[in-house]
């Protein structure tokens, strides 16, 4: 009999569980919705970022792929805000699924968990399909030992809805008060603490607000004073997609969304993008009366330029000078790039507000919109209320001090200053203002200034307090939490 060839042998395939064989490799799969929100959201963690800043040329750069569609885009910029708004919560959630302390999870991984969280929890994306996709995410930018992990975690997570949750990762609120709505509504327990501080009043109040810190804001235009209309925005814009603004004549909302870099006024700068709540700063400071001359403005803080454009218009309407200061370079770019084309005389410099470039008594308008927390601002920034500490407002308070006595000293007697800043928090209102005005702190004299009522000035703005400063809220106005106090110099 003659031999058979010998076959070569072959390593038998591993079995998996039951004695099964295992499936072959496959190459994950890149989801380019969901790499886009991972490299935003790693781009804010690792460069301190902002989303608002690194999403937008991530979008158009993903346009240029005929497959990705509007709403893609639309999918990814819910999973990047969504995501950062809710990461409070979504780290309670993940802290009870794990067996190690978050702190020791890999910043990437918990990036993952977290857009998978969100997909689960708050959206309405159906639980196979927000599981797989997390994982294949993982598998592409983790490796597959880690997409393994991501997947349990992300397993026992879908155990549960968002309300469910809640309730197992909350403590009860008559037990702790700040703590419990620090986790349902996503805030850090010290912004909740500074913010029911601020606001006063009982629960409702406070739980409306961080609501309203959560809920994606409208896109707000303005348009500027004898270079553009409400008028001509709301046809560029649309019937079917557009709103007058609820406060400001000069304010248009694109309630739809849509890009408003793609509106003609938009792009000419004779409109721009600008929350109600900093056109009734610049409006109302413009609107107080002042005795004699009324011929010299000054923005002391002017960067990145969407007041002073206001400001610039509203003086050009009087036939008055602004002067428009910014400390920062590349903000003063910004500034000149916002008022070019002003109809009305203007300078932009580059110079810093505690060192003023100017001789004092020299405006009858001053505005001082001071560097702050940015807690005002929660809506459109969420991933400040986890970048910023406590100890943040102890380094912005020599600065908002002296740039408000700098103001005062700026303008002359009978004349006005706005000091305004983007953040409700008392220690950077109210306290800097009655500080300011009584010379508290080593070597300073108290200011002959009085404050004015601001109220007045803010004509059909329902709920704005006892005065004579003016707070502004998200949930009562739909506005970011604007602080305004006006002060009319003495002497």
């Amino acid at each position: 009999m003659s031999e058979q060839p010998r076959q070569p042998r072959r390593r038998p395939a591993p079995a998996g569980a039951g004695g099964k064989q295992a499936k072959p490799y496959r190459r994950p799969q890149k989801d380019p919705v969901r790499m886009l929100a991972f490299e935003v959201l790693r781009a804010v963690d690792e460069r301190d970022a902002y989303a608002n800043l690194v999403l937008p040329p991530l979008l158009r750069k993903a346009r240029q792929d005929e497959t990705f569609q509007a709403r893609d885009a639309a999918l990814a910029t819910e999973l990047v805000y969504g995501t950062l708004r809710r990461q409070g919560t979504y780290d309670a959630v993940i802290k009870a699924c794990i067996d190690r302390p978050l702190r020791e999870v890999d910043p990437p991984v918990l990036d993952v968990l977290s857009l998978g969280a969100h997909q689960l929890l708050g959206t309405r994306i159906p639980t196979h399909a927000a599981v797989s996709a997390s994982v294949e995410l993982a598998r592409v930018v983790l490796g597959d030992g880690r997409a393994k992990f991501v997947n349990a975690v992300l397993r026992k997570i879908a155990a549960h809805d968002l309300d469910g949750w809640l309730e197992r990762v909350a403590p009860p609120y008559e037990e702790d008060a700040e703590e419990h709505l620090a986790v349902y509504h996503s805030h850090p327990r010290w912004v909740v603490s500074a913010l029911w501080d601020a606001l006063g009043g009982g629960r409702a109040g406070i739980e409306d607000l961080l609501e309203a810190d959560n809920e994606r804001p409208e896109v707000t235009l303005v348009a500027r004073p004898g270079r553009s209309t409400p008028q001509e925005l709301l046809e560029a814009v649309g019937e079917e997609s557009a709103l007058p603004g609820r406060w400001s004549p000069y304010a248009v909302r694109m309630a739809e969304g849509g890009d408003p870099g793609g509106l003609e006024a938009v792009r000419e700068g004779r409109a721009g993008v600008q929350d109600e709540g900093s056109q009734l700063v610049a409006m109302a400071l413009a609107a107080v009366p002042v005795e004699g001359r009324d011929e010299r403005w000054l923005d002391g803080c002017a960067g990145p330029g969407g007041k002073a454009a206001l400001l610039g218009a509203l003086a050009a309407e009087r036939g008055a000078f602004l002067l428009a200061s910014e400390k920062q370079p590349h903000r003063a770019r910004l500034v000149e790039r916002a008022l070019a084309g002003n109809p009305g005389p203007y300078q932009v410099i580059t110079a810093d507000g505690t060192r003023p470039a100017w001789l004092p008594g020299s405006f009858d308008r001053v505005l001082m919109d001071v560097p702050c927390s940015g807690l005002g601002a929660l809506r459109r920034r969420p991933e400040a209320r986890w970048r910023r500490r406590p100890e943040d407002l102890e380094g912005f308070a020599p600065l908002q001090r002296g740039l408000l006595r700098q103001a005062l000293a700026a303008v002359r007697v009978g004349g006005v200053v706005g000091y305004a800043t983007c953040s409700p928090h008392l220690a950077e209102t109210r306290v800097v203002v009655d500080d300011v005005l009584k010379g508290r702190g080593a070597g300073n004299a108290p200011v002959s200034a009085e404050l004015v009522d601001a109220r007045p000035f803010m004509a059909g703005v329902p709920a704005l307090g006892d005065g004579p400063d003016v707070q502004l809220w998200p949930h009562l106005h739909g506005t970011d939490a604007m602080y305004l106090a006006l002060l009319r110099r003495t002497a």
